[in-house]
C-alpha cells in the first residue's frame, strides 16, 4: 500500500471544506423595534461572506451556512446598524433595532432587496409633502397637475405618456385599486384624495409592467401607498395660508401594544384658490386602521374610511382670452365649473403564515363611490347661446378580493420562490351620464346614460430562483374580463355583454456584479383595458390592447452615501379604442412605441444634509402616421426632480425641491407647443420641543408664471364668429406660504 503526500495547503482547504460542511448552521431569529414591533424587509449579512438574507413580514429571518463566532450585520433606513457575534447557533436571536437619524449607508443593494422602494422610503421620510396624489412624484418622472379647482384626480405624466388621470398608471392603496374603470370622466381614473398623507408609511412602485402581481392599467408603471399600522403619536395639526388656505389634521391612537394597534386620523381643508372667482374647495377626510398580529406571526389589518369633496373651479382658459386682455391669468370664461365625489372604503387583509415557507395573504375590499362634475371645454363652440357646459356623474359600487400563496425552497446555496395568486373584481354603476347643461342648474339635453357592471378575474403564477450572483423570474398572469352595459336611452341596446381575456407572461433577469452593484434585465406584457361603452358600441378587436416593454438597467453605490441608478427602456402598444369622457366620444388611436432612459442620484453630504436628482427622458411617437405627423400630443419628452434636505439637524428640518418639465408638443403635426416650467418649492420646521414643531411651507418660491395643465383645444369664445385651436390652460400657483403649528403626545 502506497501513501500519498498530500501538501500542507492542499490539507488547509480540505480540512476547511469539511469543517464548514461539519459546523455551519442555519440561524434563525426575529428582529423588532423599540415598541416590540417586528420590522419587515431588514436586511442581514455574514460579514467576510456575500451570504445575506431578509425579514419577511413578521421579523423573521433564516440565514444559512452560519457558524460560532461569525457576525452577523443588521441594516435598515432609519436605524442603527446592528452587528452580532455568534456564540451558540441553537439560540433563536432576538434583535431589537432603535431608532435613528436617515442615513444612505444602510442603503443596501441586493437581489433580495427593492432599492427603489428604499430609496422612495428615503424620500417620504426627507420631504414633506402637500397631498397624496403629491407624493406620487415620488416615483421618478412621474409628473402631476391639476386643473379643475382641486377637487378633480391630478392629470399624470410618465415615460412619454399623458396618463390623463390613470390610464396607464395602477394605482392602489394598501392593495386595494384606486383606479376606476368605465369612469364617467375617463377610463382609469384615479382620485387618491381619499388618503390622508401623513398616513402614509411607504411606496412600493416600479416602472413598465413587469410585475405579475399587478394588472390591468400598468403598462407605463405601477404605484402603491401603504398606510401606517400604529402612530408613533398623537398629533394635532393645524394649517393656515394664503388664498384662504385652512388645514385641520387629528391623528390618535385608539389601541397601542406590542401585538394590536389601532388609530384614527380626521383631516379637513378649506381653500380657495388664486382664482379671481374663488374655488370654495371643501374637503373632509376620516381614516381608521386596526392591526393585530398573532402569536403563530398571522397578521390583520382593517381599514375603514370616508372622504367628501365639493369644489368649483374656473377650467382650462384660452391664450387668446389672456393675451386681449378680456380676462387675467387666473380668470374665467365659465366659472360655474365645478363638482362634488366622494368615497367609502373597507379593507380587509388577513396574511397566514402557514410554515417557515409558507405563506398565504388574503385580502376583500368595498368601495361605494359619487362623482358629478361640470366642465365646459369649448364654451360656444357646440352651442352659440347656451355655452357648452356638460355635466358627468356616476354612482359606483365596486368589490374585490385577491389571495397570494408563497413557498420557499432552498438548497445549498440555492433559494427557490414559487408563488401563486388569483383576483376578483367587480365595478357596478348607477346612472353613469353625460348631460349638455346651463349654469349647473338647466339640463339641455342628455347626451349618455346607463348603467355598467363590468368584472375582471385574475390568475397569475410565477417562479424565482437566486442562484449564486443571478436572480431569475418567470410569471404568467392570466386576465379575463366581462363587460355588460344597459342603455337607458336607446331601446336598441338594452343589455349587452362582451368578454376577452389576455395571457400576460414576465421574465426578469437581476445580476449581482459586486457588493454594491447590480444589474437588471426587465420584459413584460401588460395591458390597460378599455371603458364598457367603447366595447360594447365598438365591438372593437382590441378591446384589451396590450402593451410590450424592456428595461435594461443598473444601480449603483460606488461609496458609502452615494447612490447611482441608470434604465434604457422601450415599450409598444397596440392599437386601442379610448373612451373621451371629457365630450363623451370615442376616439381610435393607432399603434405607438416609446423610448428613453431613466437617471437618478442620491448623495449624502453630511449626517444631516442630503442631494438628490432624477433625469428623465423618453421619445413618443405614433408607428403608422407620417413623420412629422406623429406626434403623440402632451407626451412629456425632458422631465427632472430633486433637491436638496436638511434632516434632524438641531431640531432643524428643510428641503428646497425643483420640478422641471421642458416644451412638448400638444398636437399632433407639434404646431402648438405647451410650454415647460421650472418651479421651486420650500419647505423649513423647527422642533422646540418633542411636543412641538413650528414650520412653513412655500410654493413656487420664485412667483414664476408657469401653466400648470395644458391643451391643444378647439373653441369659440361668445363674441367670436369662428372657432380657433390653440393652448388651452390652467395657471400654476403664484407664490403660496402657508405656516403650521404640530402638537404632538
Amino acid at each position: 500500500m502506497h501513501l500519498i503526500s498530500l501538501p500542507k495547503s492542499l490539507l488547509a482547504i480540505l480540512f476547511l471544506l469539511l469543517s464548514t460542511s461539519v459546523f455551519a448552521h442555519s440561524i434563525t431569529g426575529y428582529v423588532t423595534d423599540e415598541n416590540g414591533r417586528p420590522i419587515k424587509d431588514l436586511y442581514i449579512l455574514h460579514k467576510g461572506t456575500e451570504n445575506h438574507t431578509h425579514t419577511n413580514s413578521q421579523g423573521f429571518f433564516t440565514i444559512e451556512n452560519v457558524d460560532v463566532n461569525a457576525v452577523l450585520k443588521f441594516t435598515h433606513v432609519g436605524y442603527e446598524s446592528q452587528e452580532v457575534i455568534i456564540t451558540n447557533v441553537d439560540t433563536v436571536l432576538q434583535i431589537m433595532m432603535s431608532s435613528t437619524s436617515v442615513d444612505l449607508d444602510a442603503i443596501v443593494i441586493s437581489n433580495q432587496t427593492d432599492t427603489f422602494n428604499t430609496l422612495a422610503l428615503l424620500d417620504l421620510q426627507l420631504n414633506p409633502v402637500n397631498s397624496s396624489q403629491e407624493i406620487l412624484q415620488t416615483v421618478p418622472g412621474l409628473f402631476i397637475g391639476q386643473h379643475a379647482g382641486g377637487g378633480k384626480a391630478e392629470q399624470l405624466f410618465l415615460r412619454g405618456f399623458d396618463i390623463d388621470h390613470g390610464t396607464d398608471v395602477a394605482i392602489g392603496v394598501d392593495g386595494m385599486p384606486v383606479n376606476m374603470v368605465s369612469h364617467a370622466h375617463g377610463q382609469g381614473y384615479a382620485d387618491l384624495h381619499f388618503l390622508i398623507p401623513e398616513t402614509i408609511n411607504s411606496i412600493d412602485y416600479g416602472k413598465g409592467s413587469y410585475d405579475v402581481n399587478v394588472g390591468n392599467f400598468a403598462t407605463a408603471g405601477h404605484v402603491n401607498l401603504n398606510t401606517k399600522e400604529f402612530l408613533q403619536r398623537n398629533i394635532i395639526q393645524t394649517e393656515i395660508g394664503d388664498f384662504n388656505y385652512q388645514r385641520l389634521l387629528t391623528m390618535f391612537n385608539v389601541v397601542d401594544n406590542a401585538n394590536t394597534s389601532a388609530y384614527v386620523a380626521s383631516e379637513y381643508i378649506t381653500f380657495d384658490g388664486a382664482f379671481d372667482s374663488p374655488q370654495n374647495f371643501d374637503r373632509f377626510n376620516i381614516f381608521s386602521k386596526l392591526n393585530h398580529k398573532t402569536d403563530e406571526g398571522n397578521e390583520l389589518n382593517l381599514t375603514a374610511s370616508y372622504f367628501t369633496s365639493e369644489w368649483d373651479a374656473s377650467g382650462q382658459i384660452p391664450v387668446r382670452a389672456v393675451e386681449s386682455g378680456l380676462i387675467g391669468r387666473f380668470g374665467a370664461i365659465d366659472d360655474t365649473e365645478g363638482g362634488t365625489t366622494s368615497r367609502t372604503n373597507l379593507n380587509l387583509s388577513y396574511d397566514f403564515n402557514l410554515s417557515d415557507t409558507e405563506q398565504l395573504k388574503t385580502q376583500v375590499y368595498y368601495t361605494h363611490y359619487d362623482f358629478t362634475l361640470f366642465s365646459n371645454f369649448t364654451f360656444f363652440l357646440e352651442d352659440p347661446v347656451n355655452g357648452d357646459q356638460i355635466k358627468q356623474q356616476e354612482s359606483r359600487d365596486m368589490v374585490g378580493m385577491k389571495g397570494v400563496y408563497n413557498k420557499e425552497y432552498k438548497w445549498n446555496d440555492n433559494e427557490l420562490n414559487w408563488y401563486s395568486g388569483l383576483g376578483l373584481r367587480n365595478d357596478r354603476t348607477d346612472g353613469s351620464s353625460l348631460l349638455r347643461t346651463l349654469n349647473r342648474r338647466t339640463t339641455l339635453e342628455q347626451i349618455q346614460l346607463g348603467d355598467i357592471n363590468e368584472t375582471n378575474s385574475s390568475l397569475w403564477t410565477g417562479v424565482t430562483l437566486e442562484k449564486g450572483k443571478w436572480n431569475l423570474e418567470a410569471a404568467l398572469r392570466l386576465e379575463h374580463f366581462k363587460f355588460i352595459y344597459r342603455d337607458a336611452l336607446d331601446d336598441s341596446f338594452d343589455t349587452l355583454s362582451q368578454n376577452a381575456t389576455a395571457l400576460l407572461p414576465k421574465f426578469n433577469v437581476a445580476y449581482q456584479a459586486s457588493k454594491n452593484w447590480q444589474l437588471y434585465f426587465k420584459n413584460g406584457v401588460g395591458l390597460h383595458s378599455n371603458d364598457t361603452r367603447v366595447v360594447i358600441r365598438n365591438e372593437a378587436d382590441e378591446i384589451l390592447p396590450k402593451s410590450y416593454g424592456s428595461d435594461l438597467g443598473t444601480i449603483f453605490k460606488p461609496s458609502n452615501r452615494l447612490v447611482v441608478n441608470g434604465a434604457l427602456w422601450y415599450l409598444f402598444l397596440e392599437q386601442e379604442f379610448v373612451y373621451v369622457g371629457d365630450a363623451g366620444i370615442v376616439e381610435p388611436s393607432g399603434k405607438t412605441e416609446r423610448y428613453g432612459f431613466d437617471l437618478g442620484i442620491n448623495y449624502q453630504l453630511t449626517d444631516y444634509l442630503f442631494l438628490d436628482t432624477n433625469l428623465n427622458y423618453a421619445h413618443a411617437r405614433a408607428i403608422d402616421e407620417p413623420s412629422g405627423e406623429d406626434y403623440i400630443p402632451l407626451a412629456p419628452e425632458w422631465t427632472s426632480t430633486g433637491g436638496i434636505s436638511l434632516k434632524d439637524y438641531k431640531g432643524w428640518n428643510a428641503s428646497m425641491r425643483y420640478r422641471y418639465i421642458a416644451d412638448r408638443a400638444a398636437n399632433e403635426d407639434n404646431s402648438i407647443i405647451a410650454e415647460g416650467y421650472f418651479v421651486n418649492e420650500l419647505n423649513l420646521n423647527y422642533d422646540f420641543s418633542k411636543k412641538l414643531n413650528v414650520g412653513f411651507s412655500i410654493e413656487n418660491l420664485f412667483n414664476v408664471e408657469w401653466n400648470e395643465t395644458q391643451f391643444a383645444t378647439e373653441s369659440r369664445l361668445q363674441n367670436e364668429a369662428a372657432s380657433v385651436e390653440e393652448i388651452h390652460f390652467t395657471p400654476g400657483t403664484p407664490f403660496f406660504i402657508k405656516g403650521r403649528l404640530i402638537y404632538s403626545f
